[in-house]
């Protein structure tokens, strides 16, 4: 790719907050923004003043996902940063007609699948996979390899903690596995960002989201400039590739499970055998 060819950007959950956000503005700066979100309005709303290509796909169902990966690979020639935004809290347990827990699914099984489909592209681009993780990894997470759906005592902050780990130890066993190969990847804390977020749950965090409180949460905006940093940044010069940063843009302690290389390589183990994967 020439300096003069405007990088191929793919922004899962990029309807509305901060992958919108993002998304408006590298289209602006003159990126070539691929929009992807689960609302057929409001993707398109968001698409369309950029003239930018979108695409649909309800992560809930991996059919969609296998859809959306066979789409990318035939349209584009290159993706030079894959970034794996969609997600969310949810109330459940919730079955998927695929099998899982709908927050499990949504946040870490349908990126991971997602990134294995495209992995050929991603390496032949030389891309960067920027992974949205949260605080919420370190406040709520802890992995339980023998129940990663979390089945077993289910509550909205935990099984969102731990989907949210997930991505941070997909980002570790993703390094481990692929940068020696070209790619580069990150996952990052957002901040709190002021949007809807867990509004359909019974977690105390709707309390944070819908009252007054509210105004001392980031703007989407501001929560979509963070995103921007790494999708724009020059790995290993602008952030380390297999680390998790703050919402300062700094890297930063998460987890404990993210630093043990045992169970990053068997959590990667078990989602690709959930998926029926290969690496």
């Amino acid at each position: 790719m020439s300096d003069a060819t405007p990088p191929t950007i793919v922004i899962t959950g990029a309807s509305d907050g901060i992958g919108a956000a993002a998304g408006r503005q590298l289209a602006t700066a003159g990126a070539t923004v691929v929009f992807v979100g689960r609302s057929p309005e409001k993707t398109r709303a968001v698409a369309e003043p950029f003239g930018a290509d979108y695409y649909l796909a309800d992560f809930t169902r991996l059919d969609e996902v296998r859809q959306l990966a066979t789409a990318l690979t035939e349209k584009y020639d290159r993706i030079d940063v894959l970034a794996n935004n969609a997600g969310g809290m949810f109330s459940g347990p919730t079955l998927t007609p695929d099998g899982f827990e709908k927050t499990f699914q949504v946040n870490h099984l349908a990126p991971v699948l997602l990134t294995n489909l495209l992995i050929d592209k991603l390496i032949d681009s030389r891309a960067a996979v920027i992974n949205t993780a949260s605080i919420a990894a370190r406040l709520y997470g802890k992995v339980k390899l023998d129940d990663l759906n979390n089945w077993r005592e289910f509550n909205p902050n935990t099984a969102y903690g731990n989907a949210k780990l997930a991505n941070i130890l997909f980002t570790g066993g993703l390094h481990e596995r692929f940068h020696a190969q070209g790619i580069s990847t990150v996952a990052f804390h957002p901040g709190f960002i002021a949007t809807n977020f867990a509004s359909d749950t019974n977690s105390r965090l709707q309390y944070v989201y819908r009252t007054a409180l509210k105004v001392f949460l980031t703007s989407a905006e501001q929560g979509g400039a963070r995103l921007r940093h790494f999708i724009e940044g020059q790995p290993n010069v602008d952030w380390l590739s297999g680390r998790y940063y703050g919402s300062t843009k700094r890297i930063r302690r998460t987890h404990r499970q993210a630093y043990d290389p045992d169970l990053v390589r068997e959590h990667w183990q078990r989602s690709a055998d959930m998926l029926d994967i290969r690496w």
